[in-house]
């Protein structure tokens, strides 16, 4: 390969991480990518997990061998089994060195090369491969993980010249990876409330539209648990706002606990004393009773007075759910009585009959309606 194709293999590894949207879809571009550039029949990607002293493969592409995956859920390997990457190279880079890439062949070892590894001979081998190139990623100045790229048995041997193209991928795949890192952080903290960790009310309105859009289509039951803190103004008054950012962030893990009931069920902080729980696939009555572990568990906390809880659900007898606006009413509205009456347990909207107050009340955004929505949250209201 010339210089200028090796040029436009670089640019297009680098375009094609550019233009993923998620990890995976980074690793599989990277992996992908250097296939081509390097001319191989299959690729990998390893991240090195250092607390947990493996490596773990997190695409394999190309012509998979019997047994691999292209995402495998726990494809690792011990990582002192491949002391290149923990011994040899790290006295290279320690003495000023760059982490270069090396090659393995299925015949084994060439006198003189440091990199030789006979765990990567062995699978070589096993796998039906006639040579690979390893290439270290560096992230941050240290070790992430390893680019590996391989041709069968009878292409031509990976060269010196091919290790050092690929060192030049494993750069470029290391540049990639860490903006990937620093979008899916800003994509974090966009959707994220910083003060409990929860998701955000951006989060929520983006999964509930999508829910929605999926019981509108499949059936999908979708569920909605509004929740609002009891008593946070009274502790910000009297203890202070960092003893109320104490309740809300005790209560937001009260939250994420009993949301876990819940297979996939997104818990948000709405803002201010609001929170919410999201559910979709669970039973309206699953959803019923990790409500109620919420109240009984926030009436435990040593601060405030528990937590009001309205739960909406497409399961239950509330008329048609066309949006996502009409389920965060009833739900809210559920919640709005649950605070008025001081309810021990979540108020569950459709439960009262045809002439349900709490589905009239979400769905009459009357003078009228506005008024008992006032009543309803006035009526023996919390001091």
């Amino acid at each position: 390969m010339g210089d200028e194709s090796r040029l436009a293999a670089v640019v297009a590894l680098a375009q094609g991480m550019a233009a993923a949207h998620s990890s995976r879809e980074t690793w599989r571009a990277a992996a992908g990518g250097a296939r081509r550039a390097l001319g191989g029949s299959f690729a990998a990607l390893s991240v090195w997990e250092r607390e947990l002293g493996r490596l773990r493969v997190l695409v394999n592409v190309g012509e998979l061998a019997e047994g691999e995956e292209e995402f495998p859920e726990d494809e690792s390997y011990p990582v002192h089994q491949f002391a290149e990457i923990t011994e040899f190279l790290h006295e290279r880079w320690a003495g000023g060195g760059e982490p270069d890439a090396w090659v393995e062949t299925a015949q084994g070892a060439e006198e003189g090369r440091a990199g030789y590894c006979h765990q990567r001979v062995a699978a070589l081998r096993r796998r039906g491969r006639g040579c690979c190139v390893v290439a270290p990623i560096v992230l941050h100045g240290r070790a992430w993980g390893e680019l590996y790229v391989a041709r069968p048995v009878g292409e031509p041997v990976f060269g010196r010249a091919d290790a050092d193209f690929a060192t030049v991928l494993a750069a470029v795949v290391a540049a990639g990876i860490a903006q990937t890192e620093r979008l899916e952080e800003a994509r974090r903290l966009a959707f994220t409330d910083s003060l409990t960790g929860l998701a955000n009310r951006r989060a929520v309105d983006a999964r509930l539209d999508e829910a929605v859009e999926l019981h509108r289509r499949d059936g999908a039951v979708v569920s909605l648990v509004v929740c609002d803190v009891n008593g946070l103004k009274r502790v910000n008054d009297t203890l202070g706002h960092s003893v109320g950012d104490r309740l809300l962030e005790r209560f937001g893990t009260v939250l994420s606990l009993c949301g876990a009931m819940l297979p996939g069920a997104l818990a948000a902080r709405l803002g201010g004393d609001e929170f919410c729980l999201l559910a979709v696939g669970p039973s309206a009555d699953e959803v019923v009773k990790a409500a109620d572990e919420v109240c009984r568990r926030a009436v435990e906390l040593d601060i405030g007075d528990g937590v009001a809880c309205g739960v909406a659900s497409t399961q239950d007898p509330i008329g048609p759910v066309r949006s996502a606006r009409r389920l965060f009413r009833l739900a809210d509205a559920a919640q709005y009585r649950a605070k008025a009456e001081r309810a021990a347990h979540p108020v569950v909207a459709g439960r009262e009959g045809p002439d349900d107050p709490v589905v009239r009340l979400a769905d009459e955004p009357s003078r009228e309606a506005d008024g008992e929505r006032r009543r309803f949250r006035g009526r023996h209201a919390p001091g």
